[in-house]
């Protein structure tokens, strides 16, 4: 049986909901491909990023295969959307599927679907599970080391034998696990950790309600920093310290560089953010997708390897993340192009700005 073939047999069944008879090894992942091919984009939600990971990975995807099309979706943040939206590419006959996964654990059937179908998936940025063929992230370990280290640093002489909070991630997300081991391996035996937080959903909402807790529990006058797995956290949790009235705030941290926490970092409300440069692994998705779809192993693109709960040993890009603080940024994220300054120093922000030496 072809590969056309087999995929659509395999599409068939996935609507049906039933299921799927694996095709023959010569079809499944690696299978030789010439000429065009179609790769499929599935990113989780709207955030600050996805605009530049579509464009990115489109933009690499064409200059590695100028005969190549992308087909793209947006999940919203919604599993059940993502599994929908997975499911319509192996009915359109896709070759290669790029997925950023909404739900890493839930995601398993339908990367099991896509396996049966004979299309290779490139899991990028979360570690989905099922059978994924190559991966690329940046080293979670490595950001969560980034993120303790810079707040030991901004507690000064509190950096041995404070009191911090860690407002980790969501259990759902692998990566989220990740930075709390790379931070925890920084921050145990240096500080107390008063209130830890395995926050659902990585919502703000949510951070807000945890740091409400925290100070509650702990005491205004107790919290000598916060350990905040990203930017979106770090937004709940500075408007609860602020709700709480404390002042000064205690240093927080963060990831992502979104353009609300770069203008918190010049404004001194957030200390640090940790920024994964956009181009790298989007650039990087895109090579080992091309790779698969020529029916190429990636022994040559991915030197490291991971593995999920239901695969060992996936070929990986573990790329490197890059601490932003206020001295920093015009070095960084407005150097690539992320932010402007003129995006960054609104009205509101322009007297911190200019401190900050944020001028054009």
């Amino acid at each position: 049986m072809n590969a056309h073939v087999c995929r659509a047999v395999a599409a068939a069944v996935v609507t049906a909901a039933v299921g799927l008879t694996a095709c023959g090894e010569a079809d499944g992942p690696g299978a030789s491909r010439e000429g065009a091919f179609t790769i499929g984009l599935l990113l989780p939600g709207a955030g600050g990023r996805e605009h530049q990971d579509r464009s990115l990975t489109e933009a690499k995807i064409k200059e590695l295969c100028g005969n190549c099309s992308m087909q793209y979706a947006n999940a919203r943040d919604d599993a059940a959307t993502q599994r929908q939206q997975i499911d319509s590419m192996i009915t359109k006959g896709v070759d290669v599927l790029i997925l950023e996964a909404v739900d890493p654990k839930a995601m398993r059937s339908s990367v099991e679907a896509a396996r049966q179908a004979g299309i290779p998936v490139v899991a990028y940025d979360r570690l989905a599970e099922g059978p994924i063929s190559g991966y690329v992230t940046f080293d979670g370990a490595r950001v969560g080391r980034i993120q303790a280290e810079a707040l030991l640093k901004s507690m000064g002489a509190k950096a041995h034998g404070g009191q911090i909070v860690m407002m980790n991630g969501a259990t759902t997300d692998p990566n989220a696990g990740w930075f709390k081991h790379g931070a925890l391996s920084v921050l145990k035996g240096k500080v107390k950790i008063g209130r830890s937080y395995d926050t659902v959903e990585w919502r703000a909402q949510n951070a807000y309600n945890n740091m409400v807790g925290a100070i509650a529990a702990l005491g205004a006058d107790n919290i000598d920093g916060v350990y905040a797995a990203n930017d979106n956290l770090a937004s709940g949790v500075i408007a609860a310290l602020k709700a709480a009235k404390i002042k000064p705030l205690p240093p927080v941290t963060g990831q992502d560089a979104d353009l609300r926490a770069v203008q918190r970092i010049v404004s001194g409300d957030q200390y640090m953010t940790v920024y994964k440069p956009f181009r790298p692994e989007a650039s990087t998705a895109a090579e080992m997708a091309v790779a698969l779809g020529r029916g190429e192993k990636l022994g040559a693109i991915a030197k490291d390897r991971v593995s999920s709960p239901t695969t060992k040993d996936i070929p990986a890009v573990l790329l490197t993340p890059v601490s932003v603080t206020a001295d920093n940024i015009k070095g960084t994220v407005v150097k690539d192009g992320v932010h402007t300054i003129d995006q960054i120093c609104t009205p509101e922000f322009r007297s911190a700005c200019k401190k900050a030496g944020l001028t054009p």
